[in-house]
């Protein structure tokens, strides 16, 4: 079993940076794969970033690729993804998420592949 809470989202105006975090519980969290997904008003929950349980590899949406960065802490219990040169069309709600086949070597980009999700934090990027 696998609790998750994400921190650090916020308001900032367009290039510039924020970190969000994930900070998780349960004695299974080093062995999952771990996700960012996000939620725009009137759209769908979109994937953003993967980093497989041992922290490599890790994948990125085309639409944040050269601009986020997802990091795991295991002995944290923690997963954080850091945003730079953000852009108006960033803003949204995010959502960690951990899933997949525990140790799998697999890349897992849809929701569906997930089974705990936090809470979200919002992020609002203005022009």
């Amino acid at each position: 079993q696998v609790q998750l809470v994400e921190s650090g989202g916020g308001l900032v105006q367009a290039g510039g940076s924020l970190r969000l975090s994930c900070a998780a519980s349960g004695r299974t969290f080093s062995t999952y794969a771990m996700g960012w997904f996000r939620q725009a008003p009137g759209k769908e929950r979109e994937f953003v970033a993967t980093i497989r349980w041992n922290g490599s590899p890790t994948y990125y949406a085309d639409s944040v690729k050269g601009r986020f960065t997802i990091s795991r802490d295991n002995a944290k219990n923690t997963v954080y993804l850091q945003m730079n040169s953000l852009k108006p069309d960033d803003t949204a709600v995010y959502y960690c998420a951990a899933g997949g086949t525990p140790y799998s070597s697999s890349v897992y980009i849809r929701p569906y592949d997930y089974g705990y999700w936090g809470q979200g934090t919002q992020v609002t990027v203005s022009s």
